[in-house]
């Protein structure tokens, strides 16, 4: 097997600019820069119907990478977790379709009125472990992304890459971690939890954009690669040292590049990868 590091391929996530772009918009943005795969949102999906999602797809020659999302999983009542479970089960069956490689698990934060952080983490894993065995009959992974630990109330009971790891072990095969720099910069486990996750074959993507200083929003002030204070290319030759092949994946929420030409933000968030995340002998 060749493993000589290579230029590593971009994906962009949709979130970077679906407030401006369509998904039949933005694949074909994508697709005119060469382009192969990109990653989709569910409820772009049913807006646009599985035929018409596919038949966009096809048209630019575009491959689903990441899918997001089967979730939120936490509910309040008997009732809300089914329902919630139902709909998770649903979007896995129309990522199988549209053949994406995972699909992103996203708990939400803590049930309205509580407190019980431990209870909810219980809750996410029994709900993971529900929707794996679904997950597995289609060939479609489940991707745990541990969020920044300020979302913890309200979006993730995920904080930390030791957390993911811990359940990815508990529930063994068809189940991985997405390690999105944003949240897990700052981790001073991060290098070891790396080469843990490396070292079980689980990480199924790597997530880049940027932490500003200072932050003004924890969910919409993401900035864009080279803007911030994360070391991205330490991040990422870990990543590779760990074993990782696969692609560097933007997703950027942000107000500042939503209200930006998107074709400036694609164009953006390319050169700004192909910069960062050359191979180690091309790194100036």
């Amino acid at each position: 097997m060749d493993n000589t590091l290579k230029q590593p391929e971009i994906v962009i996530n949709h979130a970077t600019m679906r407030e401006r772009w369509d998904m039949a918009a933005f694949l074909s943005a994508c697709a005119r820069r060469g382009l192969t795969r990109a990653s989709i949102w569910d409820d772009e999906v049913k807006r646009t119907g599985i035929a018409g999602a596919r038949s966009i797809m096809a048209e630019n020659g575009i491959g689903a990478f990441g899918y997001n999302r089967a979730g939120p999983l936490i509910g309040a009542t008997v009732e809300d977790n089914r329902q919630k479970q139902d709909a998770g089960r649903r979007a896995l069956d129309r990522a199988a379709e549209l053949g994406a490689d995972h699909v992103l698990v996203f708990s939400g934060g803590l049930a309205p009125g509580s407190r019980d952080m431990a209870g909810a983490r219980a809750q996410m894993e029994d709900a993971t472990a529900a929707l794996l065995e679904h997950a597995r009959p289609l060939g479609v992974k489940l991707a745990l992304e541990p969020l920044h630990p300020m979302l913890a109330a309200d979006r993730a009971v995920i904080l930390s890459l030791s957390h993911a790891n811990d359940i990815c072990d508990r529930l063994g095969p068809g189940i991985g971690v997405v390690i999105d720099v944003y949240h897990v910069w700052w981790d001073e486990r991060l290098e070891a939890e790396i080469r843990r996750t490396g070292a079980a074959g689980r990480i199924l993507a790597f997530h880049v954009n940027d932490w500003l200083v200072p932050t003004r929003h924890i969910l919409k002030d993401r900035g864009m690669m080279g803007d911030g204070v994360i070391d991205l290319a330490g991040i990422w030759r870990q990543i590779e040292a760990a074993g990782y092949r696969g692609p560097v994946e933007v997703e950027i929420f942000s107000e500042r590049w939503w209200n930006e030409d998107p074709d400036l933000v694609l164009d953006t968030a390319i050169a700004r990868c192909r910069e960062l995340f050359a191979p180690a002998g091309a790194r100036t």
